[in-house]
Formats: structure tokens, C-alpha cells, sequence
């Protein structure tokens, strides 16, 4: 039985309330110091002593997890921002003027989605030196155009209305009914968009750091811990297993709650597929 739009919401909430204090509270949280090395034990089992067990050089993997997910999660969420506030501002001069702007704005979003994200990602990145920053910028600056259109159709839609012609006729700016009329009314689907970006980037930082272009180590990094664990698979399951399982679950948990939020809001499949009309 599908789960109604309340119970996905509070369920992945929940979720992604657990991952987030999880990585807040790192420092009180790990059991070792994420970048200890210790030759005479690697690549042990889980224990009491190493709960997710140790790595190829022996360093806790727990706490390596748990650091890890501060970066993981600061760049899923980091990046959304970004991309949803490029694709609020783009969307809503599109929408709103028209002509030239729609025309220059929508050719440049096409642009982007005519190259597959995470090629267009890894081009960028293997330009310049991997940082944190680099990595963020990078992702939100080539997830705005879904945004946009979504953004940008709402406001096409809502221009019609009475309230906007009421607003024309008492003698609004355009400026004032843009902000404060038809963005506060277009904001619904930005938000189900917004919640669903999060996972995007995090997998898309997860994948450059599984092919060495993202954070780069020792700082860990879900993605990369899995790059450090590829050779060992069959050896130690337990060396890509928990950051996977991490990767999943915050996934999982940001698809839920976007999922729920769609369904709560009363937004249709198909108001979510505009972006990509």
C-alpha cells in the first residue's frame, strides 16, 4: 500500500533529520579520527572497537562515514540552492518579459540539457583543480534549467489570471506583481524540484568522487570512500557497503519527501514534467 503524502513527508523528514544530525554531530559522534592511519590493522571486520570496520590503510570507517556526510550533504544541499535560486531568477524573467529575454534565456537552458549532466560535470571539473567549492559551483550552475522551465511556465500561466490584471488596472508595477504576486503563486512545483535536486547532487558528487574528480583525499567524502573501496570488494564487504548505504539512504530520503510533497501539494505528474517540455 503506497503511502500517503503526510506519512512519505514525515518519513523522510525523519531521514534526512537523522543524516543531518548525524553529520553535525561528527566530532562528538566518531569513535576515531578520520584521518589516523594504523598499518597493523586494515582492512578489519566491523567490531566494538570499529563498528563499520577499517580501510585499506586502517582508518575507521564509522567515523570516516560520518565526516564524510558533512561534505556529501553540504554540497546536495549547497548546490540545490544555488541551482534553485539561477532557475527562480531565470525562470521569472523568462516567463514575465518575454520576447528577447525568453528567447536568450530558454536557448541557453537548452544548451545545457542538450549535454548530459554528468559529462557536462565532469568536463568542467576536469578543467580546474577538484575543490569543494569548484564542486558546488559546478552542479548548481548546470541544474537551473529544469528549474527555469518550471518557474517559467508557472508565470506564463499565472499572467492570464484576474488578480494579475486587477493588480495592472490599480496601477502595479510590473516589477511588484512579478515579486510579490506570480512568484509567491508559482512557487509550489519549485519547491517538489528543489527537494528532488538534493539527491541529484549528491549522487553527481558521489560520481566525481568515485572517478578522483571531486573532494579530493584524505578529506572523506561518501563518493570517494567508495572509489578507495572498488579493489576490495570482494575482500572486505564492508569497505563500500556503509557508504553506500549512506548514499542510499539520503537518496531514498529526499526522493520520499519530494515524492510526498507532490502528492500533498496536489501537483500532477505532469506539472512535474514541464521542466522538461
Amino acid at each position: 500500500m503506497q503511502l500517503e503524502g503526510k506519512k512519505e513527508i514525515a518519513v523522510g523528514l525523519t531521514l534526512i533529520a537523522g543524516l543531518c544530525l548525524l553529520a553535525l554531530f561528527a566530532p562528538i559522534l566518531a569513535t576515531h579520527d578520520p584521518q589516523q592511519t594504523d598499518a597493523a590493522r586494515w582492512l578489519e571486520t566491523p567490531s566494538r572497537e570499529h563498528f563499520f570496520g577499517t580501510d585499506r590503510l586502517g582508518r575507521d570507517i564509522f567515523s570516516r562515514v560520518l565526516y564524510g556526510g558533512r561534505i556529501s550533504l553540504a554540497v546536495g544541499v549547497l548546490s540545490m540552492l544555488l541551482s534553485v535560486g539561477i532557475g527562480i531568477l531565470a525562470g521569472a524573467a523568462a516567463g514575465y518579459y518575454g520576447g528577447l529575454t525568453d528567447a536568450l534565456l530558454m536557448r541557453l537552458a537548452d544548451v545545457i540539457l542538450v549535454f548530459p549532466s554528468l559529462l557536462l560535470v565532469l568536463t568542467l571539473v576536469a578543467l580546474f583543480e577538484p575543490a569543494l567549492w569548484l564542486v558546488i559551483l559546478v552542479i548548481g550552475g548546470t541544474g537551473w534549467p529544469g528549474v527555469a522551465r518550471l518557474v517559467r511556465s508557472e508565470i506564463l500561466r499565472l499572467k492570464k489570471s484576474e488578480f494579475v490584471a486587477s493588480a495592472r488596472m490599480l496601477g502595479v508595477g510590473g516589477g511588484r506583481i512579478l515579486w510579490r504576486h506570480l512568484l509567491p503563486n508559482s512557487l509550489s512545483p519549485v519547491l517538489v524540484a528543489a527537494t528532488l535536486a538534493v539527491p541529484h547532487a549528491i549522487m553527481t558528487e558521489a560520481s566525481l568522487g568515485f572517478f578522483g574528480l571531486g573532494v579530493q583525499p584524505p578529506i572523506p567524502t561518501w563518493g570517494n570512500m567508495l572509489r578507495d573501496a572498488q579493489l576490495y570488494v570482494r575482500y572486505a564487504w564492508w569497505y563500500a557497503t556503509f557508504p553506500g548505504l549512506f548514499i542510499f539512504l539520503s537518496v531514498f530520503a529526499f526522493h520520499l519527501t519530494g515524492e510526498g510533497l507532490r502528492r500533498r501539494l496536489g501537483l500532477s505528474a505532469a506539472t512535474e514534467r514541464r521542466k522538461n517540455a
